[in-house]
């Protein structure tokens, strides 16, 4: 019942925000029209700009204040309550963000029992921790408790109680006031000259800005928040072990070798095995499904590719664990009891394995981009180049691949980045271990795998072995932003010899 009174407020205000919203297009409209003496010839929009221009004044301002609110209050009622909580109130086990849980509990509790006619109001501001029955009535309206409820514990769940009340009471009345005087300018502003028309357009003509803008507002708030925490860890470790060292041995209790060298080596050498796999053969299909294949084998065979992109990656990495991986041990290993009779592996996880395994499942990323850009290379140059005398190998090798070179590179630079951000084939098939080695049959690790086990259980965000995690995924960023870099120089290049 607490739960369903933290959000009915929000959901019955967002309802009536949109009824009023509804009843301000249909007045606007036939205010409009009434202005016009129902000739909508005489207006200088369409009648339902007029309707269009007082839903947006009505909704957007109001639900504008209500994401703010709804950011704002819950941070601003935990400073309050956070001030309550004496530091010795603090258990060596317990933090704050435990303790501030027990409070909300306690007054949802509070709340739900207030609701049941359990507890009075007046009471539930009042009651003393010292009654008896204060743990049974929480108990028996579901509050579990993380500790011992003490007074100031109580003291803080009734005023977060007590301020949450009073800021959805407020929260309502602010947004309808808002609602209600965006609906009076909106209608006050319709009058046969008012320009209707220009103010929706502007509106949408804003909301594609903001829908552009959106991506690179993201990619700069997660590089500037991976960046804030790297610099961070700088100033807690030296940056000379971090990109020049050659040893991972991350120690939570002090003394860490956090180099990134090793982690690099594995990611590389992963992704370069997996795209030696993935390029050819995707390239080849797709120059295949495109140049030579006939209606029914590529409306058969496309589709069968592209369930590949579909698979989970935990099931490639199982794959890669218990049939790839011990397929190239019985190959590579085993000494005289394998098929090649040596022992140059000692175990299902290596480089080797997680590159093949990897490799498969780009290909559908390869071919599917490259069937589409081969596609588009224009007929009338292939036309041209058979026309020459030209067979359709010599087409395919000297026209068709050079014109669609840009979007071929592309394609390749999807599947390297996909390469260089996979975790779960890395973790089954390619093992654990940080070491820079030349030989693809021993088991070795990547950045991604190494963010995910800096930052798994309690983390505490003050040693360098968990700000680490931040550290390696800014130069994973930089990393494929170069690769980005690349390719753009490398499309450049090749399209000024058609354009």
């Amino acid at each position: 019942m607490g739960n369903f009174l933290n959000v009915a407020p929000t959901t019955l205000l967002v309802i009536g925000v949109l009824m009023l919203t509804a009843l301000a297009y249909v007045t606007a409209r036939r205010r409009a029209m009434t202005a016009a003496g129902g000739d909508a010839r005489k207006l200088h929009s369409l009648p339902g700009y007029y309707g269009y221009n007082a839903a947006m004044l009505t909704a957007i301002p109001a639900f504008f204040v209500l994401v703010i609110w709804l950011l704002v209050q819950p941070m601003l009622i935990q400073n309050a309550v956070i001030e309550m909580i004496p530091q010795d109130a603090i258990s060596d086990g317990s933090s704050v963000n435990l303790v501030m849980s027990d409070v909300r509990r306690v007054a949802n509790g509070l709340t739900t029992a207030v609701d049941a006619g359990a507890l009075s109001a007046d009471a539930a501001r009042d009651i003393s921790v010292t009654d008896t029955d204060v743990r049974g009535l929480l108990a028996d309206n579901g509050v579990a408790l993380g500790s011992d409820v003490n007074a100031d514990v109580l003291a803080a769940a009734q005023r977060y109680r007590s301020m949450q009340t009073t800021g959805q009471w407020l929260m309502i009345a602010v947004i309808a006031a808002v609602a209600l005087g965006g609906a009076f300018v909106a209608l006050r502003a319709t009058t046969v000259d008012f320009r209707a028309r220009n103010m929706v357009e502007r509106f949408v003509l804003g909301l594609l800005m903001i829908a552009a803008s959106l991506a690179i507002l993201t990619t700069v708030g997660i590089v500037f928040s991976m960046l804030f925490e790297s610099i961070n860890f700088f100033k807690l470790h030296p940056w000379q072990d971090f990109f020049l060292g050659d040893t991972w041995a991350p120690n939570f209790r002090g003394d860490s070798d956090l180099s990134i060298l090793p982690l690099l080596w594995g990611t590389l050498y992963i992704s370069i095995i997996a795209l030696f796999v993935a390029v050819p053969i995707g390239l080849f299909a797709a120059i295949y499904l495109s140049e030579y294949a006939n209606n029914k084998v590529r409306a058969l065979a496309k589709p069968l590719l592209e369930i590949l992109a579909g698979i989970p990656t935990i099931v490639y990495g199982l794959f890669a664990l218990l049939t790839v991986g011990p397929f190239l041990v019985d190959l590579f290993g085993r000494g005289e009891d394998g098929i090649l009779g040596v022992d140059w592996m000692s175990g299902a996880t290596s480089v080797l394995t997680a590159g093949l395994v990897m490799g498969i499942m780009l290909i559908p990323f390869v071919s599917s981009l490259s069937d589409d850009i081969i596609n588009a290379v224009p007929q009338s140059m292939r036309d041209g180049s058979f026309g020459l005398g030209a067979t359709h190998s010599e087409t395919i090798r000297q026209v068709v691949l050079p014109a669609a070179l840009p979007g071929i590179v592309g394609a390749i630079l999807l599947a390297a980045s996909r390469a260089i951000g996979e975790t779960m084939i890395v973790v089954l098939g390619a093992g654990a271990i940080a070491r820079i080695s030349p030989n693809p049959l021993e088991a070795m690790t990547t950045i991604t795998t190494r963010i995910v086990s800096q930052l798994t259980g309690d983390t505490d965000f003050a040693s360098p072995e968990t700000l680490v995690a931040f550290a390696l995924g800014l130069t994973l960023f930089v990393l494929t932003l170069g690769l980005n870099v690349l390719a753009l120089y490398i499309v450049r290049k090749y399209r000024e010899q058609y354009e």
